[in-house]
C-alpha cells in the first residue's frame, strides 16, 4: 500500500511525539524544592544547581535550611531551556541574561511572536487503514509531495499525525467532487510556492517599515512591546488583506471563465 511506501520513507524521522517538555502551572509562592523544581521544568538537579554556579538562576529563599523556589525561578529556567532549543550555548545564554536588562527576555517574546501559528490547529491521529479508505492508492509522485509538503508525519505503526485536519479534509471534499488527489496535491504545492513569495514580502514589509528603524533609533527599551505587538498585529492583517483580494481575482476568474464557456456553448446551437 502507499502508506507503507511513505513509511520506509520516512523511516529515519519516525518519532512518537512525547509529553510536553515545558508543562505549565507553578506555584507563585515559594514551595517548590529543588527536586520539585526540577520535576517541573524537567531539568535534572545537576543541571539546576549548575545554572546556579553559573549565576543564571537567582538564589532560592531558604527555611530550615531548605531551599525554595517560585514561579519566576520555573520560568527563569524555562527560558534558558527555549535558548538552549535555539542554539545558544551557555556562555551566550550567560551574556544575554546578564547584559541588558531583559533582552534574553525581549528576544524571546519576538520569536514566540514570529513562531507562534496563525490559528493553532490541534493535530489529528489517523491510520493507515483510514488513509487508504479516504484516498486508495497514491502515486510514488504524490508521496513524494505528502511528504516534502508535511501533510503527514509517521509515528509508527501505521498511525499518522495531520498537522492540519482542515488541510486533510479539504483534500478529501476535492476528492469526492470527482477531482484526482494527484491534480489536488499539485494545485496545493504551487499555491504553498506563492504563499511563499507572499509571505516574504510582508515580512519583508515589517523588517524595512518596523524593525530597521527601531534598530536604527539603538533599540529602545519603551518600544521593545511595540515592535513585538506589531508583529501579532500584521498576522491577521496579512491574512485578512490576501483573503479579500483572493476572492476578488477568484470571482473574477469564474466570471470570466464561465462567460466565455457560456458564449462559446450558445454558438454551439
Amino acid at each position: 500500500m502507499w502508506y507503507s511506501e511513505f513509511r520506509m520513507a520516512n523511516a529515519g524521522s519516525e518519532t512518537i511525539a512525547g509529553p510536553d517538555r515545558m508543562p505549565g502551572g507553578s506555584s507563585s509562592g515559594y514551595d517548590l524544592t529543588i527536586e520539585q523544581l526540577a520535576a517541573e521544568v524537567r531539568m535534572s538537579v545537576r543541571n539546576i544547581r549548575n545554572h546556579h554556579t553559573r549565576g543564571l538562576l537567582p538564589p532560592p529563599q531558604v527555611r530550615a535550611r531548605v531551599g525554595y523556589y517560585n514561579s519566576d525561578h520555573v520560568a527563569r529556567l524555562r527560558l534558558i531551556l527555549d535558548l538552549q532549543a535555539d542554539g545558544f550555548n551557555l556562555a551566550a545564554i550567560e551574556r544575554l541574561l546578564n547584559g541588558s536588562d531583559g533582552l534574553a527576555e525581549r528576544l524571546l517574546g519576538l520569536r514566540n511572536a514570529v513562531t507562534a501559528p496563525f490559528e493553532p490547529e490541534s493535530p489529528e491521529l489517523i491510520t493507515s487503514e483510514e488513509l487508504a479508505n479516504k484516498f486508495g492508492e497514491i502515486d510514488a509522485k504524490d508521496i513524494a509531495r505528502v511528504r516534502k509538503m508535511k501533510l503527514l508525519v509517521p509515528l509508527g505503526e501505521g498511525r499518522f499525525e495531520v498537522p492540519s485536519p482542515a488541510l486533510l479534509r479539504a483534500a478529501e471534499q476535492v476528492t469526492d467532487l470527482g477531482i484526482s488527489l494527484h491534480a489536488a496535491l499539485a494545485l496545493v504545492e504551487r499555491v504553498s510556492r506563492n504563499c511563499e513569495s507572499i509571505s516574504r514580502a510582508f515580512t519583508r514589509l515589517y523588517l524595512k517599515e518596523l524593525w530597521e528603524p527601531f534598530e536604527r533609533a539603538g533599540q529602545p527599551d519603551d518600544r521593545w512591546d511595540e515592535v513585538i505587538d506589531a508583529v501579532n498585529s500584521l498576522r491577521p492583517l496579512a491574512s485578512e488583506a490576501l483573503l479579500a483580494l483572493f476572492k476578488q481575482r477568484m470571482t473574477t476568474q469564474l466570471e470570466d471563465t464561465f462567460g466565455k464557456m457560456i458564449e462559446h456553448q450558445a454558438k454551439r446551437r
